[in-house]
């Protein structure tokens, strides 16, 4: 297994755990169900720590993925800032999320006021979650570049498939 191959294992992780977290979160708040909160911080702090996988074997699946047709530095570059920016924020989200289990765990007063800033930076967390899989979805998806274009496939008659005349 080469770091692209690991960084394709460990990258849907951290997107879909904070999706999942934040999920998992708003019904805590709502149901105002500890529990319920600690689940989802611990979605948090797992999806923090494999973000810091993904980005560990980011550069060698960079070197992997440069020398592919198509794949251009431009295309990484933008996947790299997005997953920079979305790592801060994982990491953020993880020590928040440790210090809310604390607070949960000792029934300190000042718990649900960590679970609404642990919301906001989710919500945050999943934008940049976004961002991030589009971008590097893009670095081998030719057709969901924003540049991407539409071609009719033609046969040998000239006539486009699907037409019956």
């Amino acid at each position: 297994m080469n770091d692209a191959h690991l960084h394709m294992v460990v990258n849907h992780f951290p997107i879909i755990g904070t999706i999942f977290g934040l999920g998992i979160l708003l019904a805590g708040i709502f149901m105002k169900q500890t529990v319920v909160k600690n689940v989802a911080y611990i979605l948090f702090v797992v999806a923090a720590i494999f973000g810091a996988v993904s980005m560990a074997t980011g550069e060698g699946a960079e070197e992997i993925a440069e020398k592919l047709p198509s794949v251009t530095d431009q295309i990484i570059h933008e996947h790299e800032e997005m997953a920079e920016k979305l790592a801060l924020v994982l990491y953020a989200l993880g020590v928040i999320s440790l210090l809310g289990l604390y607070l949960n765990f000792k029934n300190h007063a000042k718990a649900a006021v960590v679970s609404y800033i642990a919301l906001v930076v989710a919500i945050i967390g999943v934008f940049f979650g976004k961002q991030t899989g589009t971008t590097g979805g893009e670095v081998r998806h030719t057709e969901i570049r924003a540049n991407a274009t539409a071609t009719t496939a033609v046969d040998s008659d000239g006539a486009e498939e699907g037409d019956d005349d």
